[in-house]
């Protein structure tokens, strides 16, 4: 299934693509929380509802932003990982998290996680690939 767009637009596009409000989530939570079956996505923080979050991976794995597939040790659970296309989207939400802590106020009880926007302010470009070389050797131990 491939997505349907308004226009030509490539930003309008993009959000037709990305811009609902979970999709984008769970790739964060797949970079940076090492998630990567339905129930880590659904015991998360942001209380996905479970239909909303099954449709999302779904939409994510028929676009090709995610794979699904199943460990060798449980073939009744399923695995999603980012593709080359799924990773592509770690600047953009490199960029959110730094437009997100500059312009939103975070309450306190999360200031902690978020402080590592300073880290990222520091050297972008090196935070970027590093964030993608360790999902990959995440990835690479699965198999």
């Amino acid at each position: 299934m491939s997505a349907e767009f308004r226009c030509n637009c490539p930003i309008t596009s993009a959000i037709d693509l990305m811009g609902d409000k979970w999709s984008l989530v769970v790739v964060k939570n797949m970079l940076l929380y090492n998630q990567k079956t339905f129930k880590d996505f659904s015991e998360a923080s942001e209380n996905i509802a479970t239909n909303i979050l099954s449709s999302r991976l779904k939409r994510l794995e028929q676009n090709g932003f995610i794979t699904k597939t199943k460990p060798l040790n449980n073939k009744k659970t399923n695995i999603y990982l980012l593709t080359e296309k799924g990773l592509s989207l770690i600047p953009i939400i490199v960029e959110l998290a730094i437009w997100g802590d500059a312009n939103i106020h975070i309450p306190s009880s999360q200031e902690a996680e978020n402080g590592q926007i300073a880290v990222i302010n520091n050297d972008k470009e090196s935070f970027i690939k590093n964030l993608k070389k360790s999902y990959k050797e995440k990835i690479e131990a699965i198999d």
